[in-house]
């Protein structure tokens, strides 16, 4: 007949126990870091409304009202405020978008990329393909589109120069930014 040994199973519930106990207190530690993230993340997102609300509005728009574009500090750095241009084109408004492009001489900011994708050991297939396209029954993936950096700048150079830039096309926003340079 076996032998019950209570004091040995009662050590392995009071370690068990404190595992458990151990385990908790980490969760709860992690939880707490992960809502301190949470909070801080949220705080940050505030801090960079309202920097852009100063930077975009407020100081651009007191600026203006004094006439003045560049200011220069005491402590050598200075505050400038300068045009500020964004633009997209939305899957929605490609097509028109593109076409209104090519219509106005700048289709040639359309960007058209073609790639095909092979499998592990298909380097032959690829080969072929690269001289043959279509010919060996490929469909290749198309991508077209602009890139944001130059239609940010064909906004900017439109804009400029007084040229007509479809908004409701491009979604073109046009505002201030104040920019500060430090001394170092």
């Amino acid at each position: 007949m076996n032998q019950i040994n209570f004091e040995k199973d009662q050590e392995e519930v009071l370690d068990r126990t404190e595992n458990i106990k151990s385990l908790a207190d980490e969760v709860k530690k992690l939880r707490n870091l992960e809502d301190q993230i949470a909070n801080a993340e949220e705080h940050t997102k505030n801090l960079k409304e309202k920097a852009k609300q100063l930077s975009n509005f407020d100081i651009p728009k007191m600026m203006q009202e004094m006439n003045i574009t560049k200011l220069k500090l005491k402590d050598g750095a200075s505050i400038e405020v300068s045009a500020f241009y964004n633009a997209r084109i939305t899957s929605e408004k490609q097509e028109e978008a593109f076409n209104w492009l090519r219509n106005n001489g700048l289709g040639d900011i359309i960007k058209n990329d073609v790639t095909v994708t092979f499998g592990r050991g298909e380097d032959n297939k690829a080969t072929a393909y690269a001289v043959l396209a279509r010919g060996q029954g490929y469909e290749p993936v198309q991508k077209i589109g602009v890139h944001t950096q130059t239609l940010k700048a064909v906004v900017r150079e439109r804009t400029e120069s007084g040229q007509d830039m479809p908004a409701d096309l491009f979604n073109t926003f046009v505002g201030n930014q104040t920019k500060i340079t430090r001394r170092n």
